[in-house]
């Protein structure tokens, strides 16, 4: 029989799990506050949604036009160049014109890109170049549209609200990354690749009509430089700051060293489990979505700076232990971690940018991020293959994880104000003034 002390003793635990449950989700205060971040998260969340579809469809439908491997990897590099130099003129534009216009702008050419997909597949014999065309055309339009959009989370969100509303805008990637590549293989498979198309179609214009209720946000500043000076200038402002600079260098670290998806179906074969391949696909962005899940805590942590550059040792210890993991599963559980771990970098670094960065720069600091962050896994594929193709696939694994958990000791070592970085000593109006 349990007496009344310990009943009285017992409530307490029983009411602590729940408490500490909730303190571990997603703070969706941002959601709840701000109409128009929730109608932005929501655009953008459709649009990943259907243009996994197409990303899926688009080699799909080379190889079985083409049964050529070579032009099929051909669609990574027409997509690398547009993505880096649009994106480094969208930064530019980010910082001129209203960030709103800009995106919806973007949307609108995205979904005639769709129709386009689709009108060519509804052909009885579809040709092969409007589908290079169209990975081209729409990673030079996601360049431009990308820096509008990421810089214009600071302006509807309280500074206070910065973290929360990163994470929630990392969980729409972990949802997309884990759910719609199975849903846009089922499709295709089921329906053929038109039914891809058609729902991108039908996504860009139901993201169109979420994001035209935005209110406009325009630019607070008025540009007379030439393109190409104004980004300088914004280069220079983050060469200025070593703790940003270091932002930059840890993603960088973390995707051209530990991100080896080249390697995946070598991976899987190797393992004899070729039926698994997809899996190792998504084990990464399955950890990312329980990193995001669980995220609630990321509010509380005011040290920015040390997540970014521990998140990015956890990304390359979790790599290198992939390549000491016996099995499958012991390999995927690994490739999950490391995707938690780029979720905590991923969630800090945009936590800095978006408090730290003057409004007026946001935009070009966005296309920097845009450029490094599409060279970094094109690098970290190159190399991957290079070495696996010398050295064998545990080792360029092994090699690689190494390289990402020294870097970011290298890093922490050489940039002090970078893991000293607490962010209730940085605003946009304490910053530095921008190079001009």
């Amino acid at each position: 029989m349990t007496s009344g002390t310990d009943r009285s003793r017992s409530r307490p635990r029983s009411r602590l799990l729940p408490r500490l449950l909730l303190r571990l989700l997603p703070d969706t205060t941002p959601w709840r506050s701000s109409r128009d971040f929730r109608l932005t998260w929501a655009s953008g969340t459709v649009t990943l949604l259907g243009s996994v579809f197409t990303m899926t469809a688009i080699p799909l439908q080379i190889a079985d036009l083409t049964g050529s491997p070579l032009a099929v990897g051909a669609v990574g590099a027409v997509e690398l160049v547009p993505t880096v130099l649009f994106g480094l003129y969208g930064g530019v534009l980010a910082d001129r014109a209203d960030r709103r216009t800009v995106a919806l702008a973007a949307e609108i050419a995205l979904a005639a890109l769709s129709a386009l997909l689709l009108a060519n597949a509804l052909l009885g014999t579809p040709a092969v170049w409007p589908l290079y065309l169209a990975a081209g055309l729409a990673a030079a339009i996601q360049g431009l549209q990308q820096p509008s959009v990421e810089a214009m989370v600071p302006r509807l969100v309280p500074p206070d609200q910065l973290v929360a509303a990163g994470a929630l805008l990392s969980l729409r990637w972990s949802i997309g990354g884990v759910a719609a590549p199975a849903a846009a293989g089922l499709l295709i498979a089921t329906a053929g690749v038109p039914a891809a198309y058609l729902v991108d179609l039908g996504t860009f214009l139901l993201s169109i009509a979420l994001l035209a209720r935005v209110r406009p946000v325009p630019s607070e500043r008025d540009a007379e430089a030439p393109p190409l000076r104004e980004f300088a200038a914004g280069a220079r402002y983050v060469a200025r700051r070593p703790d940003l600079l270091g932002t930059y260098l840890a993603d960088l670290a973390a995707t051209a060293f530990a991100l080896p998806t080249a390697l995946f179906p070598f991976l899987a074969e190797e393992l004899d489990a070729t039926w698994a391949l997809g899996l190792l696909y998504s084990a990464s962005a399955a950890g990312s979505l329980v990193a995001a899940a669980t995220g609630g805590w990321a509010e509380r942590v005011h040290r920015h700076g040390r997540l970014v550059l521990l998140s990015a040792a956890l990304v390359g210890a979790a790599t290198g232990a992939a390549a000491f993991a016996p099995g499958l599963w012991a390999v995927l559980l690994c490739l999950a971690v490391a995707g938690g771990g780029h979720w905590i970098g991923d969630t800090f670094r945009g936590a800095i940018w978006n408090q730290s960065i003057p409004d007026e720069l946001r935009g070009r600091a966005a296309g920097l991020e845009l450029m490094i962050g599409s060279a970094g896994p094109a690098l970290g594929d190159l190399r991957a293959g290079g070495l696996a193709a010398r050295q064998g696939i545990r080792a360029a694994l092994r090699t690689g994880g190494l390289l990402c958990l020294g870097g970011s000791t290298v890093l922490a070592a050489a940039l002090p104000a970078l893991w000293r970085y607490d962010q209730r000593e940085h605003r946009p109006d304490a910053a530095p003034e921008p190079a001009r």
